[in-house]
């Protein structure tokens, strides 16, 4: 319960004044009798209707405060509050061919780190539809774009290299973001957004990246392109068995190139951005950034609603004062 008017309260204090002065008054004005003697007077205990008779002002004093409760006009409120979100549809589209298991990002390789980095962005997320793609030689949807994190942080966490999920490997960008695009183009919601991660350059599948581009701009999907490790000569793990079955890793020379410019463009002629990640750190803000830039749009409307509740306690006035007129009128009636 609130007051619509606080200050009504104050009124409380010069009540207390007055029937505090009301009473001394009364005291000091009362009639006396002189006696020889009061030793008989002592045995005598006051009746029922003298220890109340002080009631009818206390009455009348309680039923001002009853009034001024009123004044100050109690109130009920009931709240409402909706909520009109506007959420964002994402398709994170992860490259997984072998050339991702090259070790030089934390906690283990390239793969593991944007594995751990998806993860987070997830988590973060609150009302966007999320979907899941996966690509080598070859691309696969692994989750559409869902409101189910739970499932889509499951899938993450399953995502090997294509050797170890026995994939064509390679790097087919075009159909890769062709996927993606697909899976976004019955979208209704206001903002489409594709993530697309990958450490190599287009040497496999179908369909040509200026193809996959061009699907993805009539789609107006923005892409946020993110080129994943350093350019260079490195060193990938190759993975074998020996005559006992047991698993051998060795490392062969790997050649790692990114192409700066077709990311680049996939990201600018879409309204999105490129981003170089060349170490664990570097991947986190990329996506720390993203998060910042695609926010969810949630407008809050507020109704609240007041209810009056001064009637009982102007009531409870009115009948507490009416009672004190009526007793000091009859019963506790005071003749000089």
């Amino acid at each position: 319960m609130t007051f619509h008017s606080l200050a009504a309260f104050w009124l409380i204090l010069p009540l207390v004044l007055i029937l505090a002065w009301v009473l001394w008054k009364k005291r000091t004005k009362t009639p006396t009798l002189q006696f020889g003697s009061v030793e008989l007077l002592k045995s005598v205990s006051p009746s029922l209707r003298s220890r109340l008779m002080h009631l009818p002002m206390l009455l009348k004093g309680v039923a001002l405060i009853f009034a001024i409760i009123a004044l100050a006009r109690p109130q009920t409120t009931n709240t409402k509050i909706r909520k009109n979100v506007e959420g964002i549809d994402i398709v994170i589209c992860l490259d997984v061919s072998d050339s991702m298991l090259i070790e030089d990002m934390k906690p283990l390789n390239r793969l593991e780190a944007a594995k751990e980095t998806i993860k987070k962005f997830i988590e973060a997320r609150t009302s966007d539809r999320i979907g899941l793609v996966v690509f080598a030689g070859e691309s696969f949807t692994l989750v559409p774009p869902t409101l189910d994190y739970q499932l889509i942080l499951q899938r993450v966490g399953e995502i090997t290299s294509a050797s170890s999920a026995k994939i064509k490997d390679g790097t087919a960008l075009g159909v890769s973001m062709a996927n993606a695009a697909g899976r976004l183009k019955d979208s209704q919601a206001k903002s489409r957004v594709m993530i697309f991660m990958t450490d190599g350059e287009n040497n496999s599948g179908t369909i040509d990246p200026e193809t996959g581009l061009e699907i993805a701009k009539g789609y107006g999907i923005k892409v946020y392109s993110i080129g994943i490790g350093k350019d260079g000569p490195t060193r990938i793990p190759v993975y074998t068995r020996d005559i006992f079955g047991q698993k051998i890793k060795t490392y062969q020379p790997f050649e790692s190139a990114v192409n700066d410019d077709l990311l680049g463009r996939m990201a600018s002629e879409t309204g999105g951005k490129y981003y170089r990640a060349t170490n664990e750190g570097a991947l986190q803000k990329v996506f720390n950034d993203i998060d910042n830039l695609e926010k969810t749009k949630i407008d809050v409307n507020k109704f609240t609603s007041y209810t009056e509740e001064f009637p009982p306690y102007l009531v409870m006035a009115l009948i507490t004062y009416l009672i004190a007129i009526l007793l000091g009128r009859s019963w506790l009636r005071r003749v000089p």
